[in-house]
C-alpha cells in the first residue's frame, strides 16, 4: 500500500468528513465539534479537492452524501477507529488530575436511583472530571454510540450494533412504589384496582405490567403516563396512586421516608441492566477506568474500594 498518499492526509478534515456523514448538516457538525461554520465550510472544500468530488449535495436543510462520500466512508470510520485506540495507548489515565469530559447515556431510572453514589465517590477520586449524561432507552443507544454523543450507555438494551460490546450489570427486581404506609403488602386484587402511574418514554398507556398481567389474565388501570420516573415523589404524594418501577429506583425515593416499596404481588419476569460500548473504545485506558466505575457502582456487587 502507498503510504505516501497519508502525507496528504489531514486527521482533522478526516475527523469532519466522519461528522459530516453522521450529522448531514454544517450548522450542527459546527457545534459538535467546537468549531465555527467557516472553519467547516473551509474544511469541506479541502476535502472535496482531495478527493476530487463534492462529497454532498444540499438537498433542502441536508448535506447529502454522493456514492464516493458513501464509499470513502466504509473505509475512513474503521481507520478513525484504529487511530484512535493507538493514540490512547500511548498514555496512562490518572483520574486524580484528570480535567477529561466523559459523555455518558443513562435511561432515567438509572439516573436517579444509581448515579448519586458513584458521582459522590468520584468526586473524591476524580475531582476535576467533567460528566455529560444524556437520556438514552433501548430506543436512543445505538444511535447515540454511532455518533459518539455517548461512549457507553447504561439502559435495558435491545438490538445493538455489530461493533457494540454489551456487559450485563443487574437483573432489575420490579417493585411498587406508594405514598400510603400499610402493614400488609398489596393484594393482587387491589393491585389490579388501585389507579397507575405508567413511566413511558413512548407516551405508552401500557407497559411491561400490563404484558405480565395479561398472562395471568388481569389487567389494572392506568390513569396516567409521563415520561420520566424522576416525577414520580410528587405525583404519588398525598394520593393513592401507585407506581411500578426497578428496585434500585424505588430504594432511592423511598429513602426519603415519605413513599412505600414493596414486591409485586405477582410473580414476575427479570429483566436485564447492561452497559454497552463500541469496539473502538475498548481499550481506551480512560474508558476502561470510567466502565470499572460504572460496574463497580452501578451493577450488584459490591462497589470497589477507591484506588
Amino acid at each position: 500500500m502507498n503510504r505516501n498518499e497519508l502525507r496528504k492526509a489531514d486527521i482533522n478534515l478526516m475527523v469532519v468528513f466522519e461528522t459530516l456523514m453522521l450529522e448531514r448538516n454544517v450548522t450542527r457538525v459546527a457545534e459538535k465539534l467546537f468549531l465555527g461554520q467557516p472553519t467547516i465550510s473551509s474544511a469541506l472544500n479541502r476535502l472535496r479537492k482531495m478527493f476530487n468530488d463534492p462529497l454532498f449535495i444540499r438537498v433542502g436543510h441536508r448535506m447529502e452524501p454522493t456514492a464516493r462520500a458513501e464509499e470513502i466512508i466504509r473505509h475512513l470510520s474503521p481507520a478513525l477507529d484504529s487511530l484512535s485506540v493507538a493514540l490512547s495507548l500511548t498514555h496512562d489515565f490518572d483520574p486524580a488530575n484528570s480535567t477529561m469530559t466523559f459523555r455518558i447515556g443513562l435511561s432515567d431510572d438509572v439516573e436517579f436511583g444509581l448515579l448519586p453514589p458513584l458521582l459522590s465517590s468520584l468526586r473524591q477520586e476524580a475531582p476535576q472530571i467533567v460528566f455529560v449524561v444524556q437520556h438514552v432507552d433501548y430506543w436512543r443507544i445505538p444511535d447515540l454510540l454511532a455518533s459518539g454523543d455517548i461512549t457507553v450507555g447504561i439502559s435495558q438494551t435491545r438490538g445493538l450494533p455489530a461493533n457494540a460490546k454489551r456487559k450485563l450489570l443487574r437483573h432489575i427486581q420490579p417493585r411498587v412504589l406508594r405514598a400510603d404506609a400499610s402493614d400488609t403488602p398489596l393484594t393482587l386484587d387491589e393491585y389490579c384496582s388501585r389507579p397507575h402511574v405508567l413511566v413511558s418514554h413512548t407516551a405508552n398507556v401500557a407497559g411491561f405490567a400490563d404484558e405480565w398481567l395479561a398472562e395471568i389474565g388481569r389487567t389494572r388501570q392506568v390513569v396516567l403516563s409521563v415520561p420520566q420516573y424522576s416525577a414520580l415523589p410528587a405525583l404519588l404524594a398525598g394520593t393513592d396512586l401507585i407506581a411500578s418501577l426497578p428496585d434500585y429506583t424505588a430504594a432511592a425515593m423511598a429513602a426519603s421516608g415519605h413513599l412505600f416499596n414493596e414486591p409485586f404481588p405477582f410473580k414476575t419476569p427479570t429483566l436485564d441492566l447492561s452497559m454497552v460500548w463500541l469496539s473502538h473504545v475498548d481499550s481506551d485506558p480512560a474508558e476502561r477506568w470510567l466502565r470499572s466505575r460504572l460496574e463497580a457502582f452501578m451493577g450488584e456487587r459490591v462497589p470497589l474500594e477507591q484506588s
